[in-house]
């Protein structure tokens, strides 16, 4: 998703720190301050004496948005880390809707069909998507503020994995304790489309756009609230 740097940015601006930050990361930041990170699993040391780095360790909070592959190693690695106390807000979108305007293959383009991480079996649950839904927008209320959804996926428990979750939306989201920790999922990645371009012009539609950034950061900054509360 292109959530830190604009999704028809070109490389030599992206290397030079030119490129300009989108609206999504100010949700965060909020409350938090971002940490990008590369990798979740362990990275080794320099020399063979050197212990490996653990990218998590440090972190009480980790956002996975519509990954395009969690290896095996960072599935184990996220696994632990939200056992240890982690928590965790992963959106999987089964099929993203919209507009990219680069061309497939293209490194910067976001995944339109989300890899399902072996480790949500591991949770105890399983996405399903069910092509013949409507493809209007809808909402997810969530404590009394809006998830705008677009054709989502479906967690359900596993049968027999005594999994400790909560589903909420028909099963567009799910919240569990695991270990010491605790985990959001979000089968939905609209709200962090945020506004593509679309060649509108002028003060009405420059009017809408700044409605449509507010609407979906307060979205962003609610079910973030949701994911990471601590009390």
């Amino acid at each position: 998703m292109p959530l830190y740097w604009p999704v028809d940015a070109d490389f030599g601006a992206l290397a030079s720190g030119e490129a300009a930050v989108p609206a999504q990361p100010s949700a965060f930041e909020q409350s938090y301050e971002l940490v990008l990170l590369d990798t979740l699993s362990p990275i080794a040391g320099l020399t063979a004496d050197e212990p490996e780095v653990q990218p998590l360790s440090e972190l009480d909070f980790l956002a996975v948005i519509q990954p395009r592959v969690l290896t095996p190693t960072d599935n184990v690695a996220l696994d632990e880390w939200v056992r240890g106390g982690g928590q965790l807000l992963l959106v999987l979108d089964p099929f993203l809707n919209g507009h990219y305007p680069l061309p497939l293959g293209d490194p910067r383009r976001p995944v339109e069909t989300t890899l399902i991480p072996p480790v949500l079996a591991r949770w105890g649950l399983e996405l399903r998507f069910d092509e013949a839904q409507p493809r209007n927008l809808r909402s997810l209320v969530l404590r009394d503020n809006s998830i705008p959804l677009a054709l989502t996926g479906e967690l359900w428990e596993i049968p027999g994995t005594h999994s400790d979750c909560q589903l909420f939306g028909d099963g567009v989201m799910a919240r569990c304790l695991l270990g010491e920790g605790r985990l959001t999922i979000l089968a939905d990645a609209e709200v962090f489309k945020g506004d593509l371009p679309d060649g509108g012009h002028g003060h009405e539609h420059q009017e809408a756009s700044s409605r449509n950034h507010a609407i979906r950061n307060d979205a962003i900054q609610a079910l973030v609230r949701f994911a990471f509360e601590t009390e």
